[in-house]
């Protein structure tokens, strides 16, 4: 080979590594390509659940309202993150909606085996509790009507969190677990992170008691 042709493959060879690294950039690039799969991936909820869709799911369920919140901007975790109220669709600032009095927030899936014990356990914990504690539940899985239907199933008609991207619990640092319980002061700071699953109120109402 004469050296005008090495010469050539070399310059061939070269430009074929630059294209090669451009589209490898523009790949990874979200700008340059969309949104990264995990932004693809994560959903408040299903497509398939609408407010039509939805509308008797959630008369079935005949949840407790949502905490509207007041005034105070509560935690700062979770100043921003809003999302929806399964019982009724309205939107709800988080932050605001879970300070001004103590919380406990109780994380879970309709497709959990030990969250289908703890939800009645945390449903009888709020009767005994009354007034001095709210306790509100966040459910973790984009199918929202799932949740609709299984609530009811066990007799539960807490206030719920529609959270299927899992942005509250990120924003509080819970480990990747369900069932998980987060117990919150009037101010909205954390008192304490409870990744384990409980059984009965009075489990409960000692852990949360040692929290606060």
């Amino acid at each position: 080979m004469t050296r005008s042709g090495r010469w050539t493959l070399v310059v061939v060879a070269a430009v074929a590594v630059l294209v090669a690294a451009l589209v490898f950039e523009l790949g990874n690039d979200p700008a340059g390509g969309g949104d990264p799969p995990s932004a693809q991936a994560a959903r408040a909820h299903r497509d398939a659940d609408t407010p039509a869709a939805l509308a008797g799911p959630r008369q079935r369920a005949d949840l407790a309202p949502c905490p509207a919140g007041g005034q105070n901007p509560g935690p700062t975790e979770l100043r921003g993150i809003v999302v929806e109220c399964a019982g009724d669709g309205a939107t709800v600032d988080v932050a605001r909606a879970l300070a001004g009095r103590p919380v406990v927030l109780n994380l879970w899936a309709y497709w959990c085996a030990p969250c289908a014990t703890e939800l009645p356990a945390m449903a009888e914990y709020q009767r005994r509790v009354g007034n001095d504690v709210d306790v509100v539940t966040v459910h973790q899985d984009e199918n929202e009507t799932a949740a609709l239907l299984r609530l009811p199933e066990l007799g539960v008609r807490l206030p719920t969190l529609q959270d299927g991207q899992r942005r509250i619990a990120a924003a509080l640092g819970v480990p990747n677990v369900m069932p998980a319980t987060v117990v919150l002061r009037a101010d909205g700071s954390v008192a304490k992170v409870l990744p384990q699953a409980f059984t009965t109120a009075d489990e409960i109402a000692t852990a949360v008691n040692s929290a606060l």
